[in-house]
């Protein structure tokens, strides 16, 4: 499916990414599952505390109201961090791994800097007020926040001037991304009351993050072995130094399809355990940056999560697909096994000139003699995937967390305000009119976008998005803050608009962007705001570190993205390896199913692939037994671990992402989240966060560095061990796997 998949997964499982005490551990059950903190002992029985047995484990109930936060050291370290993690997310999202950093890093190396200008500014009242405070860290990792995901537009911007010869220029790219992340932010004042002031909504993804900022704010008396900084600093220049092999002087390494020497000559061999371009059977990587694209670290996500991935891959990429491609179903050795490209129906690579107008929109007539279009069954089916996905969200959260929804919802109603909100009074609210204005500007420059610019959306498309983004953004609200998941509209929105506006490329993806980004963006500011509610920052802060890290990570965003368009030769082709772009094309390809063709031809009666639609019923329906069967038999365990949300919303982010992604963040999650917590818990509980963040950070600037080597220079070794380059290239080390004869398709 799209890449936007990954926000969804991201959401269901942080709120237990630091999770999972070791089975000695004797404190509630619930808890264990969920919070790797220690309780809070600092108050008495009879003082006053949230009513959330969650909350009072994690959160302090006291308060410093004097601690400053407009300070220097927050405004430097946090708009230096903002532009760096969005240049780095940017610059990879381009790339065939599109690893992404996660503020950890930045929540981990913000506090040895913060406390350096502690030592060494002189005294002042801004620039130097005393203790680099934990209200100042928690500012610096929120905006760091606003730049982690690649502003979602980037996609719109990129398929315009690469595939629909369209360039709006350096200002409609800047006001349409400033637009699409900023309208939520409009919607997230309205839902103050509702989200983030009632003890009910917990939002517990943070309460993970409260307890790694007391971790670095509250010392460790019982601490032995290397300090947490040095220990990163052990792994991020260990990692430093050994990306440059399969980042640079050994490829091959990045995807070592070792069983393709076998036979390099058999077809189906390299189907099945080409890395690159095939299902990765037996295929192995030694580049961390393959196994943190699409999923982020294994060394976060818990170890139930992992597995339920686990399961969901096998079964969907080496155990149904290799079947719905060797059985020919939808004529599927005609194409690639697995791809996001599309096809015609001589197996051709799709040529969208072919039927669109000098509009950019649908010629009918020449669609009826060129199409129907196809896609592999591998692609396709992910796209079933992506339906039961959604809708498995649904079923699931009302039977697992139904009746703890409505009886909270209720209370949020009625109940008064616990310990954290009456601390909270002593701050400033945010004035309401601050977010109806940011609505009003963004929805009001939202028109000047689609009318300037050929964005193919009419007006009442803005009205449309806006709306659809207002009325889920409650209930999907609550859900999140219950549940910390987030049912997408990404699908929804790429249907009503494909039934709506059929034949438009440009105007679905744009209303796609409007509507569900809106919904996400919301979400993620009133998330902000709970932790902020929780760790005692003033409300304004809050809004203006938020407002100002959006607008600052747009810019930067469209600079990269703009840069690396103009300088890398071939970028999003083979040929460009490794800027494939594999995001781009995978959101392309959507463009064209949902936007020129429509799903009414795509997935309609007497479709190709009409069978897809069953999956909405499916997804509804398959969580349902494995609820009835937790509750017929309570006392089997790995029944409670069984997400299927988790499961579909996962596996359907192939493509872009291929198979070794998945089968090597499954085996890396393995060895530290089951493996190293279960017989090394003293080290894991210790090294185990630190390790992640200085592999990612570290992998993150060494490609960066190495870009540069290459762009300074011109000079890749060009020896078997980095497989040839271009398009004829052999990434994989898989011979068959990339051959590219002119009809002899070597995966098909």
């Amino acid at each position: 499916m799209e890449h936007d998949t990954k926000h969804e997964l991201n959401e269901q499982v942080s709120a237990n990414s630091l999770s999972e005490k070791p089975p000695s551990t004797t404190l509630h059950d619930k808890y264990n599952d969920v919070y790797d903190v220690e309780p809070i002992h600092a108050h008495s029985e009879d003082e006053e505390d949230s009513p959330i047995e969650e909350v009072r484990l994690v959160v302090p109930n006291t308060d410093d109201p004097t601690l400053p936060v407009y300070t220097f050291r927050m405004w430097f370290l946090s708009i230096i961090f903002c532009c760096a993690l969005a240049f780095i997310n940017q610059f990879f999202w381009f790339r065939q791994n599109a690893m992404v950093v996660t503020p950890l890093v930045i929540q981990l190396i913000s506090f040895p800097l913060g406390k350096i200008m502690e030592k060494v500014i002189p005294k002042s009242r801004f620039f130097n007020p005393g203790p680099f405070n934990m209200k100042e860290h928690v500012l610096i990792t929120v905006m760091a926040n606003c730049s982690v995901n690649t502003a979602y537009a980037v996609d719109i911007i990129t398929i315009q001037r690469l595939w629909y010869g369209q360039d709006i220029g350096w200002g409609g790219g800047l006001l349409l991304i400033w637009t699409t992340q900023l309208l939520g932010y409009g919607l997230a004042g309205l839902c103050r009351r509702f989200l983030v002031y009632p003890p009910s909504m917990v939002w517990p993804g943070n309460l993970a993050n409260i307890s790694l900022f007391r971790s670095f704010h509250i010392a460790d008396k019982d601490w032995t072995g290397p300090t947490r900084m040095r220990w990163f600093l052990y792994c991020f220049c260990g990692m430093f130094v050994y990306y440059w092999l399969p980042g640079y002087f050994f490829q091959i390494l990045t995807f070592f399809s070792w069983a393709c020497w076998i036979n390099t000559e058999n077809r189906t061999l390299a189907q099945l355990t080409g890395g690159f371009n095939g299902l990765g059977m037996l295929a192995v990587t030694f580049d961390w940056s393959t196994i943190v694209s699409y999923l982020q670290s294994p060394l976060v996500v818990p170890w139930w999560a992992i597995g339920n991935v686990a399961v969901g891959f096998v079964i969907v990429a080496w155990i149904i697909s290799p079947a719905l491609y060797y059985s020919n179903v939808w004529d599927a050795q005609k194409f690639p096994i697995i791809t996001q490209e599309l096809f015609d129906k001589y197996g051709e690579p799709w040529n969208n000139s072919m039927v669109l107008t000098p509009e950019r929109t649908l010629n009918e007539t020449a669609y009826a003699e060129y199409g129907p279009l196809y896609m592999t069954s591998f692609f396709a089916f992910t796209y079933g995937i992506g339906f039961a996905g959604l809708t498995a969200v649904i079923s699931h959260t009302i039977l697992y967390h139904g009746k703890d929804i409505i009886t909270q919802y209720k209370r949020s109603r009625e109940e008064d305000m616990d310990i954290h909100g009456k601390l909270m009074r002593a701050y400033p609210e945010v004035p309401q009119w601050w977010y109806v204005a940011t609505f009003i500007i963004a929805f009001g420059v939202s028109f000047a976008v689609i009318y300037c610019w050929p964005m193919q959306l009419p007006w009442w498309g803005i009205f449309l998005a806006a709306g659809l983004a207002a009325f889920f953004v409650l209930p999907i609200g609550i859900i999140q803050a219950l549940t910390n998941q987030q049912p997408g509209l990404n699908v929804i929105t790429e249907l009503i608009i494909g039934f709506a506006l059929p034949g438009n490329p440009i105007g679905n993806v744009t209303f796609k962007t409007y509507g569900y980004i809106s919904m996400y963006q919301c979400l993620q500011f009133v998330n902000d705001l709970k932790l902020g509610h929780y760790t005692k920052i003033p409300p304004k802060a809050m809004y203006m570190v938020q407002t100002v890290g959006t607008i600052i990570a747009g810019i930067i965003n469209l600079v990269t993205a703009r840069w690396l368009m103009d300088t890398v030769p071939d970028i999003c082709t083979d040929a460009g390896y490794p800027f494939t772009c594999p995001s781009a094309r995978t959101f392309y390809s959507a463009s064209i199913v949902w936007g020129v063709v429509s799903p009414r031809k795509m997935f309609g009666p007497g479709s190709v692939y009409n069978s897809m639609l069953w999956f909405f019923l499916i997804g509804f329906l398959l969580p349902v037994p494995f609820w009835l069967a937790h509750k017929k038999w309570p006392n089997v365990q790995w029944l409670k671990y069984v997400h299927i949300p988790v499961i579909l919303n996962a596996t359907g982010m192939m493509p872009p992402a291929v198979p070794l992604n998945f089968s090597a963040w499954c085996a890396a999650g393995f060895v530290f989240m089951w493996y190293l917590r279960r017989y090394k818990y003293q080290w894991w509980s210790k090294y185990n966060y630190i390790t992640s963040a200085a592999f990612d950070s570290a992998v993150a600037i060494g490609a960066i560095v190495i870009f540069g080597v290459v762009t300074g220079s011109g000079y890749t070794p060009d020896w078997w061990g980095n497989g040839g380059q271009g398009v004829n290239g052999m990434f994989d080390n898989c011979p068959l796997a990339l051959a590219n004869a002119s009809n002899d398709c070597a995966l098909c």
